[in-house]
C-alpha cells in the first residue's frame, strides 16, 4: 500500500462519542430501545439521517416514521447501530469523488442501496447474518474516498476517471494506479478505528472473495456480489445486474431470490422518481 495512502488512514480523527456510546449500548444484551433512542437523540445530523432512512419507500414500513423511538423499534437495534455508525464514518471523511465521475450524494446514495440490497436479499437466506452484512455493505466502499483523494493528489484523476467510466473491473484500475483495491484500503481504514476483526477481515477480501478464509468466504462473497450490482460507476445497469446474477449462481445461491430483490427495489425507486 502506498505510503500517502497509509499517512491518511493514520491520520484520520476519532470516531465521535455519540458512536462510541451507540456501540456499548448495543454490545449489552441488557439494553433497550429506549436507551439507544435516548443516545441518538443528542445528535441531530444521526436522527435526520435515521428518520429520512425509516421513511424510504426502499424500506415499506408505511406511514409516517416520526420519532426516534419508532425508527430503531422498526430497524431493531444491530440495524440501527449500523445505519447510524455508516452515517457517522461518511461524515468524517473529506468526500470527493471526482475521479470516480461521480458526486458525493450519488456516492453515498449507491452505499445505501448496497446495505439496502444485501439485507433485503440476506433476509431470505440468514436473518442474523443480513444484520451482520448490513453494516459492512454500507461502508464497503468507504476506501474509495481515500483513493481518490491520493488519484487527485498526483494529479491522475482525468486519466483515472476515463478508465473508471468504460470498466467493468473497478478494482483492477484501482490496482493499476495505486497498488491496492477499495476493499483493502478500508480494511485498514476499520482497523484504524479498532472494529472488530470479523467485520474488517470480511471487507478485505470483498474484492477477491476466493481468497478470503473459509469462515468468512461467504460474507466476502455476498460483499461482491451485491458491489457487482451496484458498481459505483454502472449501478443497477442491465450489465452490472446480469455479471450479479452470474457471480451469485456460479457461487451456489438461488440467483432467482437475488433478481427477485433487485426487481422489488429498481420498483420502489422508480416509484419515488
Amino acid at each position: 500500500m502506498k505510503n500517502s495512502i497509509i499517512n491518511s488512514i493514520k491520520s484520520l480523527p476519532p470516531l465521535s462519542k455519540t458512536i462510541l456510546q451507540i456501540n456499548r449500548v448495543t454490545q449489552d444484551d441488557d439494553a433497550s430501545v429506549a436507551e439507544l433512542a435516548t443516545i441518538i437523540e443528542h445528535d441531530p445530523m444521526i436522527v435526520a439521517n435515521l428518520l429520512k432512512i425509516a421513511n424510504s419507500p426502499l424500506y415499506g414500513f408505511g406511514g409516517e416514521i416520526k420519532s426516534v423511538t419508532q425508527a430503531v423499534s422498526l430497524f431493531g437495534m444491530k440495524l440501527t447501530k449500523s445505519l447510524a455508525l455508516g452515517h457517522a464514518v461518511k461524515k468524517l471523511l473529506n468526500v470527493d469523488m471526482r475521479p470516480y465521475g461521480i458526486t458525493s450524494e450519488k456516492f453515498a446514495e449507491i452505499s445505501a442501496l448496497q446495505a439496502t440490497l444485501i439485507t433485503k436479499w440476506y433476509n431470505h437466506i440468514d436473518k442474523d447474518l443480513a444484520q451482520t452484512l448490513h453494516l459492512a455493505g454500507f461502508l464497503q466502499e468507504t476506501g474509495k474516498i481515500l483513493i481518490a483523494s491520493d488519484i487527485i493528489q498526483e494529479d491522475e484523476d482525468i486519466s483515472f476517471a476515463s478508465e473508471i467510466e468504460m470498466t467493468n473491473n473497478i478494482a483492477q484500475v484501482e490496482r493499476s494506479y495505486v497498488g491496492v483495491t477499495t476493499s483493502e484500503v478500508t480494511a485498514e481504514v476499520f482497523e484504524h478505528w479498532k472494529f472488530g476483526e470479523g467485520f474488517i477481515e470480511m471487507i478485505r477480501y470483498a474484492d477477491n472473495p476466493k481468497e478470503a478464509p473459509e469462515d468468512l468466504e461467504e460474507l466476502s462473497m455476498a460483499l461482491h456480489i451485491v458491489k457487482t450490482a451496484l458498481p459505483i460507476n454502472k449501478p443497477f445497469s442491465e450489465v452490472s445486474i446480469n455479471y450479479a446474477l452470474r457471480k451469485a449462481r456460479d457461487a451456489g445461491y438461488d440467483y432467482e431470490v437475488l433478481e427477485d430483490v433487485i426487481d422489488e427495489m429498481l420498483d420502489a425507486m422508480e416509484k419515488v422518481k
